[in-house]
């Protein structure tokens, strides 16, 4: 008997490997087809269908959810893209502002990239930290009477986090129509203190990208990295500064974070509020599908305030795909002196760091400012492993002393500049959602210029590269290899 029962439990494991061996196949043959028909980018490709054949049950579960992007497919569903910035009767007409000579092939670009306008007639203030910003930004709220929509990544619930969130709950019981849109991972996942705040006390708000079960969402990945305040339809903030304690550099916070921001009036406004409203119906479509945010309290007549030509860009892994990244690369084109940016995460691609490789060897002179020491240790390691072809091509790289600084900002010929969420890394540029600015103004480039400049202290060279210690080559070299993900 025992005999027996011995020959069954072979034969049981036997059919059972037989059969986990034909689920794996089954699987990896389902992966490789998706990934030959979706997967744009060659490296990418071959790398999921590498790691679904030598590890099948492993590499689908993965693939499942890190590499399917559902967005396009949830936002056709709901027939608005989480990034479409269309405003209805209003089609992209060609400029009628003044653009430099030299400038006028990067605006008809970006006008065909984005299908929007470059508005004139725009006024421009830079606020530094959430020490200019926070107040600008409460006293705008405070003064609404019609609309406040907000976008954040991080909006946390601390003394700064709920400053803002009495001033929406006030501006609400004014009588003013209150949106607030939150990141599902960067304002909290499983304890999301904001979002509770909010929606107790009645403030309509919604969860980008939130779901409990995993396969319902892009778990990591495509985030909204925006950061987007208007007020009435007429006045606009956007940047890179969250609302957390920790931008309150004055107040000596234990981290403190050091940042750009942008309040704007004037035409330009009328796009972000368009931005903002179908991100809106993206994340609320499914639940109020008949509640569109129209009308004059969100788009009122605009007239000019100033004279600074201005459009919004965005991006994310919908039909915006890219859009950011191949703005960029346009801008570094059409430079004829200078290309000076800051970042606080320094992981372009290839092709960004062939453009500004490039630029470097046809005279162009090229700066690029980091933090000597990020937020992200891994993105610091990851950089030092990434940036030797730019330096050896002529791109100087400067090291920015603490606080960390979490600006994003380019400069192109001290004429043209872009501002707002993205970083200049894969994530940025490919999987979040992310908003930008473009700017033709003289004085804001010469007073961003004079800023990058001052941070030009300290140069990083090839020899403090290739003089760190082997362990820390490799460990660096091995965190690259995260670089989409980082």
């Amino acid at each position: 008997m025992e005999e027996i029962v011995h020959r069954w439990i072979g034969a049981f494991t036997v059919i059972r490997a037989d059969l986990l061996a034909l689920i794996g196949i089954a699987l990896a043959l389902a992966v490789t087809v998706h990934v030959l028909l979706r997967k744009r980018e060659v490296g990418g490709a071959i790398g999921w269908i590498g790691l679904v054949w030598l590890s099948p049950l492993f590499g689908a579960a993965l693939y499942a959810l890190f590499g399917v992007n559902r967005v396009t497919r949830r936002a056709r569903k709901l027939g608005a893209r989480p990034s479409d910035q269309a405003v209805a009767g209003q089609p992209a007409e060609p400029s009628t502002g003044a653009v430099p000579a030299a400038f006028r092939p990067l605006e008809h670009a970006v006008r065909q990239i984005t299908q929007l306008p470059l508005q004139a007639g725009n006024r421009v203030h830079l606020l530094r930290n959430g020490d200019a910003a926070y107040p600008a930004m409460l006293a705008a709220i405070a003064g609404a009477t019609r609309s406040v929509a907000l976008s954040s990544y991080i909006f946390r619930d601390d003394a700064t986090g709920r400053t803002f969130a009495d001033a929406l709950i006030a501006a609400r019981a004014r009588g003013a129509d209150v949106r607030v849109l939150v990141d599902g991972i960067g304002s909290g996942y499983f304890f999301p203190g904001i979002y509770r705040r909010l929606h107790q006390a009645g403030v309509p708000v919604g969860r980008f990208m939130h779901a409990t079960l995993p396969w319902r969402m892009p778990f990591l990945n495509m985030r909204t990295h925006k950061k987007l305040l208007i007020l009435d339809g007429r006045i606009a903030f956007t940047g890179g500064i969250n609302i957390a304690e920790a931008n309150r550099v004055a107040t000596q916070p234990p981290h403190p974070v050091r940042d750009t921001h942008l309040r704007i009036e004037g035409p330009v406004v009328e796009q972000f509020a368009a931005a903002f409203a179908a991100d809106w119906a993206f994340v609320m479509g499914e639940e109020l599908e008949s509640e569109e945010l129209e009308g004059e309290a969100w788009f009122p007549p605009l007239t000019p305030a100033g004279e600074t030509l201005a459009r919004v860009v965005t991006s994310g892994p919908d039909a915006d795909i890219r859009k950011i990244e191949i703005v960029v690369m346009q801008a570094m084109a059409c430079a004829q002196t200078s290309i000076r940016l800051a970042t606080p995460y320094f992981l372009p691609s290839e092709i960004i760091t062939n453009a500004l490789a490039l630029a470097a060897l046809r005279g162009i002179t090229v700066d690029v400012v980091i933090p000597r020491a990020s937020d992200h240790h891994f993105v610091d390691w990851a950089t030092r492993a990434h940036v030797d072809p730019l330096i050896e091509s002529g791109v100087r790289i400067w090291l920015d002393d603490p606080p960390f600084d979490h600006s994003k900002i380019l400069v192109v010929d001290e004429q043209w500049c872009f501002l707002g969420s993205a970083n200049w890394d894969m994530r940025s540029f490919r999987l979040n959602f992310e908003l930008n600015v473009e700017l033709y103004d003289a004085d804001l480039a010469v007073r961003l210029t004079r800023f990058i400049r001052e941070k030009m202290n300290v140069r990083l060279l090839q020899a403090d590269l290739r003089g760190r210690a082997l362990p820390v080559r490799l460990r660096d070299a091995g965190v690259r290899l995260l670089l989409p993900y980082l």
